[in-house]
């Protein structure tokens, strides 16, 4: 298993512990289990039903990174979005921002349970990227000025950037 933690802002200040989440890879046969265990902040769901979710990082939401070898031009990874109300967004990417497959179809559930929320995603292994990976992980929450971006890395930058793969530390991928 890989765990991943969410315990910084993006820039590099740390979190208090009761603001850290927690995403785990797990081998599941041909594809992984992704589970999630963060705090939940109460941001209002995605308009629509539970399901894939176009501009999903705009509501609170969890995203994995997940990057091959390769320049920032020629760089292949998989993000994948995950919303404590049950909406997902896998987009594929060849080069940073240049999306090449989106909405994936994605089986996920999550759970809301006081102040934190719970989910789970199987990611079919086809999804990824060549090795050797990279990874991070991401939060977002709140709405306008009082957005925040939660980090697993520290990313440089005058604002949250999140598409800079060559930044993310190797992983082993169970």
């Amino acid at each position: 298993m890989t765990t991943l933690h969410v315990d910084r802002i993006w820039s590099g200040q740390p979190l208090a512990p009761e603001h850290h989440a927690e995403l785990r890879l797990a081998a599941a046969g041909d594809e992984l289990l992704l589970t999630v265990d963060a705090p939940f902040y109460g941001d209002p769901p995605p308009p629509g039903p539970p399901g894939p979710t176009k501009g999903l990082w705009e509501h609170e939401v969890v995203e994995l990174f997940v990057a091959g070898p390769g320049t920032d031009e020629a760089v292949e990874y998989l993000e994948v979005e995950l919303s404590p109300h049950g909406h997902h967004l896998a987009l594929r990417l060849a080069g940073v921002r240049r999306v090449v497959e989106s909405g994936l179809p994605l089986e996920f559930r999550a759970a809301i349970e006081g102040s934190r929320w719970r989910g789970s995603a199987l990611l079919p292994r086809a999804w990824l990227p060549p090795p050797p990976h990279r990874a991070a992980a991401f939060a977002l929450h709140d709405e306008g000025g009082a957005r925040r971006y939660l980090a697993s890395v520290t990313l440089p930058g005058d604002r949250p950037d999140f598409h800079q793969p060559h930044r993310f530390p190797p992983i082993d991928l169970p």
